[in-house]
């Protein structure tokens, strides 16, 4: 699955996109993922579930054939 991810406001936890997205189904299934080492941002793996995320940054769950983009919300672009 690769997809792209529209933020509302100007970040969002790496958990809470987990969860928005339907890798994970819960709050504690987003942070066995993350402690498995399951999650990449930017290619590098990711241990902090709730690391604030904003647009341009590219989440990936390999073990779940998933490539997610994150856009930013328009209203805290800074062009």
């Amino acid at each position: 699955m690769q997809t792209t991810f529209q933020i509302r406001g100007e970040l969002i936890t790496l958990d809470a996109l987990l969860k928005a997205v339907g890798i994970a189904s819960s709050g504690a299934h987003a942070k066995e993922l993350v402690t498995q080492g399951a999650v990449k941002v930017d290619g590098e793996p990711e241990s902090r579930r709730t690391r604030k995320l904003r647009g341009g940054e590219v989440v990936e769950v390999p073990e779940a054939g998933a490539r997610i983009r994150l856009e930013a919300d328009p209203a805290f672009r800074k062009d």
